[in-house]
């Protein structure tokens, strides 16, 4: 067998292989192709210790098995981890790709279709060399990105889009100027809109043609807006925007697709709201205490929560201080949310990672390295890491069997079956979350050009980085 590291050649033959599949050249030539990752300790997704030292033999985009002595091909291409930890790649649980201006008024504003386009396929790239290699993204954009990265046009996560936001007038999903011409009154055509990153849905037949459009651009599951926020502009983040009618109708939706409903909900009366009418994901969810813990073990529920909330340095988010009305909500809202850490520690939700950053490149990266950071620090690295990697893998796969596009096998989780995606890093995520880009640091962070502790990328058996 061959000893040589993988080189850049190779990930770049597999992703010419991979468009290619469509000019006749056969998926099952590709699938025979094997990488031999060896002395490696796994960290597995969910276990509370590493491994002792294994190997991983991965075959096409999957993992073939894991162990001592496995049966390999005779041109097998080989890495040897050196004792370094093995991982699942991470998957962001709550983000925005195509909402990478500054503030909500700059991308209604100052940014065209065109370098928002240009602008997340950069961002794409960002996250998967910072180790992101699926990503579920939380509103703002339908699947063109999406399709891009899948053919191998453009590098990125494996991305779950949820279409438009959706909600009704007046709420976090509404990016109209107040001093909007007088034809948009009452209707949906902010930028925003005309982009299809938002829709304004009152009522049940609106909300219903919303969500189909959402699937029909090619959606794996749908956000509402259902409480108001702090980042927006006309609603206090108390505000209850959806009734149980009007949830239920985009749940009826994608329950009609076998998908499912996330929902933006602050309040605890909203966050019960959505539970009891079918929403599968609380997003943000910060009044979270034993009423809801109980209710979404019983409804199979999942949660996502941005840990910057809790940051001494959320008032220079640039959407929050450029405006004084955002920057009171912050105020009242940090002050009404001093239960959440304690009762998460308490009744251990399904929680997913959200770094749910409404911004571009560096900020991004400060913001992300900061959430990580935070969520080990609020609820261990054991905790963090899930939240990372498996938990975040069976919240996406909510999308069922006829949205999941990515449907071949689990993500989050290093198992044969598994996707091979996969880390390589120095050191122990367990007792050290630095390995991965947590940083106590927020904006007085340094730029960084990637993690140096994190020494090989790979997504679907393709290696985007390898510094071993």
């Amino acid at each position: 067998m061959k000893s040589n590291n993988i080189l850049i050649s190779r990930a770049i033959r597999k992703v010419v292989i991979t468009v290619a599949v469509s000019l006749s050249l056969t998926s099952a030539a590709f699938a025979t192709e094997q990488t031999l990752i060896i002395n490696v300790k796994i960290w597995d997704g969910t276990s509370k210790s590493l491994s002792k030292t294994q190997d991983v033999l991965i075959e096409g985009d999957l993992i073939k098995s894991i162990g001592k002595g496995l049966k390999v091909a005779a041109d097998v291409e080989v890495i040897n981890g050196g004792g370094r930890t093995l991982m699942p790649g991470l998957i962001e649980g709550h983000g925005h790709l195509q909402m990478n201006g500054t503030s909500l008024a700059d991308i209604e504003n100052n940014r065209n279709w065109e370098e928002l386009a240009v602008r997340s396929a950069a961002k794409a790239k960002i996250a998967l060399m910072s180790g992101f290699t699926s990503w579920r993204d939380a509103g703002g954009m339908g699947a063109g990105l999406k399709k891009s990265i899948d053919t191998g046009v453009v590098a990125g996560p494996r991305i779950y889009p949820a279409g438009a936001f959706i909600g009704p007038t007046g709420s976090h999903a509404d990016f109209r100027n107040f001093t909007a011409p007088n034809e948009t009154f009452n209707g949906p055509q902010s930028s925003g809109s005309r982009h299809g990153m938002t829709v304004t849905a009152d009522g049940v037949d609106a909300i219903k043609a919303a969500a189909r459009q959402n699937f029909m651009q090619g959606a794996t599951q749908l956000k509402i807006m259902s409480s108001g926020g702090v980042a927006s502009k006309f609603d206090p983040w108390q505000l209850d925007a959806y009734s149980a009618e009007e949830i239920r109708a985009a749940v009826e939706v994608a329950d009609a697709y076998g998908s499912y409903v996330m929902s933006h909900a602050y309040s605890k009366k909203s966050i019960m709201r959505c539970l009891e009418n079918g929403v599968k994901t609380i997003e943000h969810g910060f009044m979270f205490d034993g009423d809801i813990a109980k209710l979404m073990v019983e409804k199979g529920a999942y949660m996502t929560t941005n840990m910057h909330a809790f940051s001494p340095y959320l008032g220079e988010i640039e959407a929050i201080k450029s405006s004084p009305a955002s920057a009171r909500k912050a105020a009242s809202a940090q002050l009404a949310f001093t239960d959440y850490i304690k009762n998460v520690n308490k009744y251990q939700p399904k929680l997913a990672f959200n770094a749910d950053c409404v911004g571009f490149g560096d900020s991004c990266v400060k913001q992300t390295d900061h959430e990580i950071y935070l969520s080990a620090k609020f609820f261990g690295n054991h905790f963090a890491l899930k939240s990372l990697t498996s938990v975040a893998g069976e919240m996406v796969a909510l999308s069922g069997s006829t949205l999941n596009p990515y449907f071949k096998g689990p993500l989050g989780v290093i198992k044969a079956g598994a996707y091979a995606d996969v880390l390589l890093v120095d050191g122990n995520p367990l007792k050290d979350i630095t390995v991965i880009g947590g940083n106590e640091k927020w904006f007085d962070a340094p730029a960084r050009d990637g993690i140096k502790t994190m020494r090989v990328i790979m997504k679907g058996g393709v290696i985007y980085k390898n510094t071993l």
